[in-house]
């Protein structure tokens, strides 16, 4: 009977048994793994082993997310965890119980920390994809346990000190990718000795020393990337050896010396890169012997010489690009015979002689840019005959004849032919080109007036004649009516007859019209353009009075109305009380502010001031004394300001429109002395300054080296002709041989570092965030090339006087390395470093300025504690009962959220560009 007794025990520990045995040691492994895991969109939930589960000798896991086994569920053979929003730092134990893993691939998540060692052990594995992680410290010692290795993937984490040298002990390796790191010193010789390497990818980070001519060894190499470092020396010839490669990427690696001959055996290339270095010397012929090449990129060099003739044989060539270099000559004939020919980028060198005449004829041409060159002839007349050219640059040469040939080219987006010897009509047929976005013709010899269809091209935003003296006729009827223009720009034109008026013009913010024979009334219709910014309506034969509320608009920055005949007061709007006399004289009835001449009375004549009066001869006799005086303390002084003279003899003044009357000198007497002048401030320092006229402007002091003084005026000007809302104007600039003032409007309402405690509504710091956004991308999309801001801060983005926010300081990066001969040109790093500074702005806004230089930081914290912050500090609630309009705005701020994530990610590639950032935030209601 006892043993009876016993039965149900024995019944009860076999049935509990199965399960304590249900947990088999790999699942454990991979819980264990999860454990140490943060996954926000628990992605993972299918990670746990049912309590009933019944004894087999199959792996639980085998039926889990990211999980793969064997045919029997024996074996787990693959773990794919990428793309998962996991993070945290991984131990690595658990790895010695997954020892039959064949692929390994945790990537595009945000695993930090080092890699763990543990990884190496198992040596079964073919592929192992870390990338896009934030993975630091050195890459572990050890990688060549991996005996079956065939993909080695570790781009675009924050990995430091050398490269592994153990990589090319692995027979079986075929593809090797630690581009995107921080990687330093050199390539090691022994990545030569990869005897089946098929793709090597190391470009992106800070990797120095020659190139190895070991390279030469890789027979099997089919894809290599290595740029975007800074390397000594030059490309070794032994590189024309991997007779196997499709692709080779060198770019923007401080490369300098001749490009080898030997290049040219590479009779497999598809694409060669060698843009942004120092190489010199001219381009070798033997190049034209590669005839499966089809994108060649040499610009941004010293290179010499002309195109090669044998560039005549590239049949799948699309893009030729050797801009920004010294070369010379003519374009070989036969490069326009080139069937596959996309796009032809050759400007800024000292090509001349005539394009190709049969340039189009053969291709389907998409871009054409032979600008800054000495060419002449005439536009070839088959150059559109492909239907696809969507960018025609051709400014700044000596063209001539008409533009018959680009008349009915539709597919054209931006045209620009400034700076030329055109002659004829404008003979484009705008009811064709509508998706035109941008024409300069300014700077020609076109005749016969702006076309009167020009209102039908309703994408048009920038539409430059400037400078064609005898153009003639008048502004088409219809011209303000075109929906998205932002400048319009017809100076010195021998335009006539009278304005039309301005029924629709709400995105207009720049109108240049001086030197013409415009004569009327300015229409009271001009008040219906509220984003004007610049109105130059000089020397024409305007009459009347001032439109009254034009004064008034609240973005209008500057006005010129000089030398016309407008007559009764000025306005008195806050604008034109801030404008220098200059924007008013030669128009001798006007009055007031801030003219010295007072408006008359009734009778027409100032009180005090009767011809004839008594009173009138006393002040003729106190003048002329005065003017005695003056004579003789000129004379009698005037040795001893004989070096200030010759200073000021030796300074330039170039105005962009806002300082258009004044000379060196006036800026000069805006100073002390010009000692004091130059000795007063520190280079780059930065003071307010009032000039003679009473206009408030920051001046900034710069210095540059005899070598650099090209180079940076050049930038200087192309600042000084940007227009952008958003972005800080450049007034003018006064120079010498090797310093310099710039002269910049004076926004008197301070900077976001300041007011960033200032409680703000959701709708106000997402308009907020808007417009910086549409400055940076202004400076990086519609800039050519892009200037980076360098320096993207709260305290850099100031108000004007409507509290739109402008960008400032986004040239001095860029002018702090040319003063010091240190630019190397634009790098890519650049724009993405900008697109970092401005995420963490946009979280200082959003944070009312708790979280500041938080870029890094962020990534540690749980996304949904940011979140909860974030609708704390913007008083919105989180909780499931909250309102429509709440839950709305916690959407966009998650999406918000997200976007800055994106900006900070440690990895510069995968951050996205600004045009793509504002296509976000745009999406979204304020």
């Amino acid at each position: 009977m006892k043993i009876l007794h016993c039965y149900p025990f024995i019944f009860i520990f076999i049935f509990i048994l199965p399960i304590s045995s249900a947990s088999d040691p790999f699942s454990e492994a991979l819980l264990t793994l999860k454990s140490e895991l943060f996954d926000p969109s628990n992605v993972l939930n299918s990670w746990v082993i049912p309590q009933d589960q019944n004894p087999s000798p199959k792996i639980h896991a085998c039926s889990w997310t990211g999980i793969k086994c064997n045919q029997n569920s024996t074996k787990i053979i693959a773990l794919d965890l990428s793309l998962k929003n996991l993070s945290g730092v991984l131990s690595g134990n658990q790895f010695n119980q997954l020892v039959d893993l064949i692929d390994l691939n945790i990537s595009h998540n945000s695993f930090s920390g080092k890699l763990p060692i543990g990884s190496f052990n198992l040596s079964s594995l073919n592929s192992l994809d870390i990338s896009r992680n934030n993975f630091s410290g050195d890459f572990p010692i050890g990688i060549s346990n991996l005996g079956n290795l065939m993909v080695l993937d570790a781009f675009s984490n924050s990995f430091s000190g050398s490269l592994p040298p153990d990589v090319c002990e692995i027979a079986s390796l075929k593809v090797v990718n630690f581009a995107g790191s921080y990687f330093s010193g050199p390539i090691p010789g022994a990545y030569g000795s990869c005897k089946n390497l098929d793709f090597l990818h190391l470009a992106g980070n800070l990797l120095s020393g020659y190139l190895p001519v070991q390279f030469g060894q890789l027979k099997t190499v089919t894809h290599m990337e290595i740029g975007y470092n800074s390397y000594q020396g030059s490309i070794p010839w032994q590189f024309g050896n991997m007779s196997e490669l499709q692709y080779l990427d060198i770019a923007g690696a401080n490369l300098s010396g001749s490009i080898p001959t030997e290049l040219g055996k590479l009779d497999k290339l598809d694409t060669l890169f060698l843009f942004r270095n120092s190489l010199s010397g001219m381009i070798p012929v033997e190049l034209g012997n590669i005839s499966t090449l089809s994108s060649l990129d040499l610009s941004d060099n010293l290179l010499s010489g002309p195109i090669p003739d044998s560039f005549s044989n590239l049949k799948n060539l699309k893009l030729l690009s050797v801009m920004y270099n010294d070369m010379n000559g003519s374009v070989p004939e036969g490069i326009a015979k080139l069937p596959s020919l996309e796009s032809l980028l050759i400007w800024d060198n000292f090509f001349g002689g005539t394009l190709p005449q049969e340039l189009g004829k053969h291709s389907k041409l998409k871009w054409v840019d032979v600008s800054t060159n000495d060419f002449v002839g005439v536009i070839p007349p088959d150059i559109c005959s492909g239907g696809q050219l969507s960018r025609l640059m051709l400014f700044s040469n000596y063209f001539s004849g008409g533009l018959s040939s680009i008349s009915n080219c539709s597919s054209l987006v931006r045209i620009r032919l400034e700076d030329n010897l055109f002659s004829g009509d404008i003979s484009l047929d705008f009811k064709i080109l509508s998706d035109v976005s941008y024409v300069d013709l300014s700077g020609n010899r076109l005749t016969g007036g702006i076309p009167d269809d020009i209102f039908h091209s309703l994408n048009l935003e920038h539409f430059s004649v400037s400078n064609n003296p005898n153009l003639g006729g008048i502004l088409p009827e219809k011209t303000w009516s075109l929906p998205v223009l932002h400048n319009f720009s017809a100076s010195s034109c021998n335009i006539s007859g009278n304005f039309p008026e301005f029924p629709f013009c709400k995105s207009l913010s720049f109108i240049e019209l001086s030197g013409n024979h415009l004569s009327g009334n300015i229409p009271e219709s001009i008040s219906l353009c509220e984003n004007l910014e610049t109105v130059n309506f000089a020397e024409n034969n305007l009459s009347g009075e001032i439109p009254v509320k034009l004064g008034s608009l609240m973005k209008l920055k500057f006005v010129n109305l000089s030398y016309n005949d407008l007559s009764g007061s000025i306005p008195m709007g806050n604008t034109f009380k801030s404008m220098d006399t200059s924007s008013f004289l030669g128009n001798p009835n006007l009055c007031g502010t801030p003219l010295v001449r007072l408006c008359h009375h009734g009778n027409g004549i100032s009180e005090g001031m009767e011809l004839g009066s008594r009173r009138n001869h006393k002040v003729a006799w106190v003048l002329v004394l005065c003017a005695v005086v003056v004579i003789l303390s000129g004379f009698l002084f005037g040795i001893f300001y004989y070096r200030r003279r010759n200073a000021n003899r030796h300074w330039k003044m170039v105005s962009f429109g806002g300082l258009s009357e004044l000379t060196a000198a006036d800026v000069l007497k805006s100073f002390n002395s010009i000692d004091s002048v130059e000795t007063l401030y520190s280079s780059n320092s930065v003071c307010k300054a009032v000039l003679l006229s009473g206009m408030t402007i920051i001046v900034r002091k710069i210095e540059w080296g005899t070598k650099s003084s090209n180079l940076l005026i050049d930038f200087i000007t192309q600042i000084g002709n940007l227009r952008h809302k958003n972005l800080i104007r450049l007034l003018g600039f006064c120079y010498n041989k090797n310093l310099g003032y710039l002269l910049y409007e004076y926004l008197p309402n301070g900077n976001l570092d300041e007011k960033i405690g200032i409680k703000r509504d959701w709708g106000s710091k997402h308009r907020l965030v808007i417009n910086i956004a549409k400055g940076l991308c202004f400076l990086h999309h519609d800039c050519h090339p892009a200037i980076p801001h360098g320096d993207l801060k709260a305290s850099n983005i100031a108000f004007d006087e409507n509290m739109e926010p402008c960008l400032a300081e986004f040239e001095f990066k860029t002018i702090s390395a040319m003063e010091t001969g240190e630019y190397k040109g634009l790098m890519d790093h650049d724009l993405k470093d900008d697109i970092f500074d401005f995420g963490e702005l946009v979280l200082e806004i959003l944070t009312n300025g708790r979280r500041k230089n938080a870029g890094i930081s962020i990534h540690k914290t749980p996304k949904d504690v940011l979140l909860k912050e974030i609708y704390n500090d913007n008083e919105v609630s989180a909780s499931s009962s909250s309102s429509l309009s709440s839950k709305s705005i916690q959407e966009e701020i998650k999406l918000v959220l997200e976007v800055v994530l994106r900006c900070t990610t440690s990895k510069q590639s995968d951050r996205p560009s600004m045009e793509d950032v504002l296509k976000i935030l745009s999406g979204l209601k304020p």
